[in-house]
């Protein structure tokens, strides 16, 4: 599956608000891994917190535990915003929000990631802003 970005403020899919572990891997030549957890997530990428930045467009892979249901699931994607904290904000400052873009994903791993999401949006998770 691959999804065209059109900006923060255009997504085609609704983002939960979900804190599950996600383990993202630079496939820039760095192969620098990152565990951290999604501060959103929709069928179409993820938002994630991590202490240092990943540049605009770097390949990345991710392994995202979706947490009480036993599965992984293991998309590829591409780091399409990148945004640091504001060094005065009291909770988490000096880190930076990254959003990754699915490029790839599995029929078993879209199929997954939509009854998950629907699962949460059905039990009233909240969805995030647009701009998130």
């Amino acid at each position: 599956m691959t999804m065209a970005w059109e900006g923060m403020d255009r997504r085609k899919f609704p983002r939960v608000m979900y804190p599950c572990m996600v383990k993202v891997t630079s496939s820039d030549g760095s192969q620098q891994q990152i565990l951290t957890h999604t501060e959103n997530l929709g069928q179409g990428g993820l938002c994630v917190t991590i202490k240092n930045e990943i540049k605009l467009f770097t390949p990345v892979e991710t392994e995202v535990d979706l947490l009480g249901i036993d599965e992984h699931i293991y998309p590829k994607g591409k780091v399409v915003w990148n945004v640091r904290r504001k060094s005065i904000e009291k909770v988490k400052p000096l880190f930076y929000d990254i959003g990754i873009e699915f490029t790839e994903i599995s029929k078993r791993d879209q199929e997954c990631l939509r009854r998950t999401l629907q699962l949460l949006i059905d039990k009233g998770t909240p969805l995030s802003k647009p701009y998130i």
